[in-house]
């Protein structure tokens, strides 16, 4: 079998909230989801830490992240590319 299911990965862009740890980032991640009663949509956040290998991201950045193997106890991203930086 070829490496097919590398491609397979899930990929969320957020916002960098935290830049603290050694080459680690927290990353929150945003969607809209229609309320099932009253149908508003409302902003639901998830965090996620990824790896930073060169910690280049600052907090405010918009990057982009990937579903990698675990790295340790958090970590099961990593970061992929800094899409936006902040001002």
């Amino acid at each position: 079998m070829e490496a097919i299911e590398r491609n397979l990965r899930k990929e969320r862009t957020g916002l960098v909230r935290s830049n603290k740890m050694d080459k680690t980032i927290i990353v929150a991640v945003e969607r809209k989801v229609k309320h099932p009663k009253y149908g508003k949509y409302v902003k639901k956040t998830n965090t996620f830490f990824a790896h930073d290998d060169k910690n280049e991201c600052g907090i405010g950045d918009t990057v982009r992240i990937s579903e990698t193997r675990p790295m340790s106890k958090n970590k099961r991203w990593r970061m992929v590319e800094v899409l936006e930086r902040a001002k």
